[in-house]
């Protein structure tokens, strides 16, 4: 089989205050900058990545490739139309000189891309994909677990897969799965029968992490049915997507897939699942933290085992923030005596001065609070020691990033009322201890550790942390999204996991 891959990768929060243009997906950051041709077959080869994983389970299996173009940008508002019509484009001519010695397309997707002149991103391509190739050549795509997958997405589409771990470990693994699944269409030559459900409640990041309840049970549930019989059939994939919550768009929210020998079988495994999640929808909720009442308890707790991991989850560049506001941080002013470390807090200007001060100087300079992440918000300002300095070039250490490079651009690690805080100049989620480690602030002696983050940093925080504490400091990604002003959402959609229907 002759496979053309490619893929365009972006969760887009629709209330951040910054677009993803054209060189936020050149560049590189928690990920390889953009890929065109031959290069994306290896430039994330032995990463946790979906391309890596299909193109060492196809090849395996023997597929050849015809490489295309890949890219990513971390997650923020809106993609630029230049951005992603330049960028399909590209993809899509690539894809009609091949077209004829081609059986298979696969795209490494995100599915919750909005742009500034489309709702729905990954549909589009994906139906532009399938006009060019017709009705017979597969296509198959990998997908995020926070994916808002929509119907144009799903009848584009042979087969859909999405991640089955937050934090996302399991990347690659799902890029795996989804040329299994290509490997067993072809041999085969069937075409599956599809359920398709869109759930009517959204569900914050936090509540999707499934190393907790009710994500573990769930998802272990969902894996167990790839390639099992059901009553009236084979099942041959199911995925629970929970949604990208801030993306106000018509088809945002949870959904269930599941592709089937038979429609009866498909739509019976689809309603079992759709009806298990409601059943267990308030746990979805979580819980959150207000900054003082956080830092209050950290510091009355006292360490014992491991530092207390406090995350940042409003500010989560995971999730559309920019990763510089500073309500945390001066909440954590008040831990006097405790050893406290924060990071990456994004700021190319304060990186700048430290780099060209040195280490071991000392600083006057406002630090954060300059992107609109929090409105009204004001920098942290006074006199900051610069403890270390790095290019931020260095090789993740974690699960998660699972040995990529990352690059935070020029880095510091500065010191503020015994406050360790490691400042970056690109905006990446603080996913892995090694963003500390490589400026030689050690997590482990900390009582403290703020991470901007959301779930991600569980992967490698978990087994030195005591305590995990989810706070919301105001930022673009409210845990509580009554608090966005919605406008484009399908009508019955409830804003967060147990409200009531109000419709």
């Amino acid at each position: 089989m002759k496979i053309a891959v490619g893929g365009f990768q972006h969760e887009t929060n629709t209330f951040a205050p910054m677009k993803a243009d054209w060189e936020a997906f050149v560049q590189a950051d928690s990920w390889p900058g953009m890929q065109i041709g031959a290069p994306l077959l290896s430039a994330c080869e032995g990463t946790n990545v979906p391309v890596a994983g299909f193109v060492a389970e196809a090849a395996a299996r023997g597929a050849t490739f015809e490489p295309l173009s890949w890219c990513s940008a971390t997650p923020s508002g809106p993609v630029t139309k230049d951005a992603y019509e330049r960028f399909t484009d590209m993809l899509l001519s690539q894809l009609q000189k091949v077209t004829s010695d081609t059986d298979a397309v696969y795209l490494d997707l995100h599915g919750a891309m909005v742009t500034e002149h489309l709702e729905d991103g990954e549909g589009t391509l994906l139906q532009r994909v399938r006009d060019i190739v017709g009705p017979d050549i597969w296509i198959v795509a990998s997908l995020d677990l926070h994916a808002n997958v929509t119907s144009a997405m799903m009848a584009a589409a042979d087969f859909l897969t999405a991640y089955r771990t937050y934090p996302h470990v399991d990347m690659a693994e799902t890029g795996r799965r989804t040329a299994v699944a290509l490997d067993a269409l072809g041999k085969g030559n069937v075409r599956l029968a599809k359920a398709f459900r869109k759930l009517d409640f959204l569900i914050p990041l936090t509540g999707s992490c499934t190393l907790v309840e009710p994500g573990a049970s769930l998802y272990a549930g969902i894996a167990a049915l790839d390639n099992k019989t059901h009553e009236h059939g084979a099942v041959f994939g199911a995925s629970f997507a929970t949604g990208f919550a801030p993306a106000d768009i018509f088809e945002c929210g949870p959904s269930v897939l599941v592709y089937a020998e038979n429609q009866q079988t498909a739509d019976a495994v689809a309603d079992a699942l759709v009806k298990g999640v409601g059943q267990q929808e308030e746990a979805f909720a979580g819980g959150v933290w207000a900054p003082d009442a956080a830092v209050a308890y950290a510091i009355a707790k006292k360490r014992t085992a491991g530092p207390i991991v406090m995350a940042d989850t409003q500010d989560n560049p995971g999730a559309g923030g920019n990763g510089d506001t500073v309500g945390l941080l001066k909440a954590l002013v008040a831990a006097e005596g405790a050893r406290v470390a924060l990071g990456v807090l994004y700021d190319p200007e304060v990186a700048a001065a430290a780099h060209a001060a040195g280490k071991g100087a000392t600083i006057d300079i406002s630090l954060g609070a300059k992107t609109g992440g929090a409105p009204g918000e004001t920098p942290l300002t006074g006199t900051f020691e610069v403890l270390a300095l790095s290019a931020g070039e260095f090789i993740a250490s974690g699960p998660y990033y699972d040995g990529a490079t990352l690059s935070l651009g020029p880095s510091a690690l500065l010191k503020y009322d015994g406050i360790e805080i490691v400042v970056g100049s690109k905006k990446v989620q603080c996913a892995d201890r090694a963003m500390f480690e490589h400026l030689g602030c050690d997590p482990m002696v900390q009582d403290i550790i703020a991470v901007k983050s959301s779930v991600h940093f569980r992967a490698d925080f978990n087994s030195i942390a005591s305590e995990i504490l989810v706070v919301a400091s105001p930022g673009p990604n409210p845990a509580d999204h009554r608090e966005l002003d919605y406008q484009h959402l399908r009508p019955g959609v409830r804003l967060m996991p147990g409200e009531p229907d109000m419709s």
